[in-house]
């Protein structure tokens, strides 16, 4: 017999996927047969498995040690990353600045994101036990492009990756960037325009009317002009809609080239 008391950490979580962490090895059907023949209850009660769990909540598995083994294969992380810029944190959540040149999530297994530094950087300072490593991951909530720096918001707690999650669903939150264009754009732009993407070349097209295809998105982007001179424009840019190359496509369908960008911008600025 084992128990287990919920933490914090983990309040909120459905009663089953918590199991499903804990016993990560173990297939589903194995996690719901328990629970009907009351192998795992929950604060001694025979429990469905949709429950929301609550802190100091007790889980008791009444499976032998052997089992319990057999079923569970300890988590993985990165170790030795870059150290991280924190910018604000709370037992709950953090925000970190992201250089450009890193990932936000790895996108291969041998990658390293910032995802992985948060989780190291919560686990060596123990914002977050080992044990309850096992049933919560801190996570990224937003996601910068590679070459893009920023902000990036995590949630280090169930509670904490909940709320921001609906936070950014709602549009609780403005979202700003600053790039140089070359163009001198002589005042704000709030423009609403429709992009589609070529998958093949991974690059996007915007067009001023909807074209009425499949993949079309509708795309709102706010640009203000704060320093424009001999050609050039220093921009802070709203998105209203997150899509894909959004920024950048955007500029280049109203005749402004981002400097730097070898997809959308203009060749021989980008050489000199």
């Amino acid at each position: 017999m084992k128990e287990i008391h919920v933490s914090k950490k983990d309040t909120g979580q459905r009663l089953n996927k918590y199991l499903m962490k804990y016993l990560n090895a173990a297939p589903s059907s194995f996690i719901y047969k328990m629970l009907r023949k009351k192998n795992i209850t929950l604060n001694e009660k025979k429990a469905a498995g949709d429950e929301l769990l609550q802190m100091n909540d007790v889980i008791t598995l009444y499976l032998s040690d052997e089992t319990v083994a057999k079923f569970r294969s300890e988590k993985q992380y990165v170790t030795g990353t870059k150290s991280l810029q924190i910018l604000y944190q709370t037992e709950d959540i953090l925000a970190v600045h992201k250089p450009a040149g890193v990932l936000s999530q790895k996108s291969n297994k041998d990658d390293t994101s910032i995802n992985e530094q948060i989780i190291e950087y919560c686990l060596s300072n123990k914002l977050i036990s080992k044990e309850a490593f096992e049933t919560f991951t801190p996570s990224v909530c937003n996601r910068l492009d590679r070459n893009t720096s920023g902000i990036i918001l995590a949630g280090i707690s169930m509670q904490g990756s909940r709320e921001l999650s609906s936070a950014l669903r709602n549009r609780d939150f403005d979202k700003y960037y600053y790039t140089i264009v070359k163009g001198e754009m002589k005042a704000a732009i709030h423009d609403i325009a429709y992009l589609s993407k070529d998958h093949d070349k991974n690059q996007s097209k915007v067009n001023r009317t909807s074209q009425n295809t499949k993949d079309e998105m509708k795309i709102e982007t706010a640009f203000e002009p704060l320093s424009v001179s001999n050609g050039y424009s220093l921009l802070r840019v709203k998105l209203y809609t997150g899509k894909s190359h959004q920024i950048r496509a955007h500029l280049q369908s109203l005749g402004y080239y981002m400097l730097g960008d070898n997809k959308y911008g203009d060749e021989s600025t980008n050489r000199m």
